[in-house]
């Protein structure tokens, strides 16, 4: 079912770009992107990645997904994060500094591939902060 989503994201997003509407197809083919990668299809993956480049976006190629590396403070920071919470907040809940905090959230993006906190949250949930199983 997972990967059927992910696909129908993917075609979205393609549908949308050729439409002429940008914006809404780069969140589709982030969504499908993300999607695709966590389960190993690389295949699709690289078509989402060769759709965003179309529409514009810039994105890093995965080796592989790394949320097994992750370390506990960062678990800590993505957690928190998702949970809505900024960084000042954050910091003062692990008793570190904003940029300290920062520095752990920027760690998590690279890790995982995602570059903002939305996509941070629409991760699933056992692939980001449990590693995967």
């Amino acid at each position: 079912m997972r990967v059927e989503l992910a696909r129908s994201h993917l075609l979205y997003g393609e549908w949308l770009r050729r439409e002429g509407r940008r914006g809404e197809g780069r969140e589709q083919l982030h969504i499908a992107h993300d999607m695709l990668a966590a389960m190993g299809m690389a295949a699709f993956t690289v078509r989402a990645r060769r759709e965003l480049l179309a529409t514009g976006e810039k994105i890093r190629k995965r080796s592989a997904p790394a949320s097994g590396s992750l370390t506990a403070q960062e678990r800590q920071v993505a957690r928190l994060v998702r949970q809505g919470l900024s960084n000042p907040e954050i910091g003062t809940r692990l008793f570190l500094s904003s940029r300290t905090v920062e520095w752990h959230l920027r760690n998590v993006f690279g890790k995982v591939g995602v570059s903002s906190r939305r996509q941070l949250r629409d991760l699933d949930d056992t692939y980001l902060v449990d590693g995967p199983s």
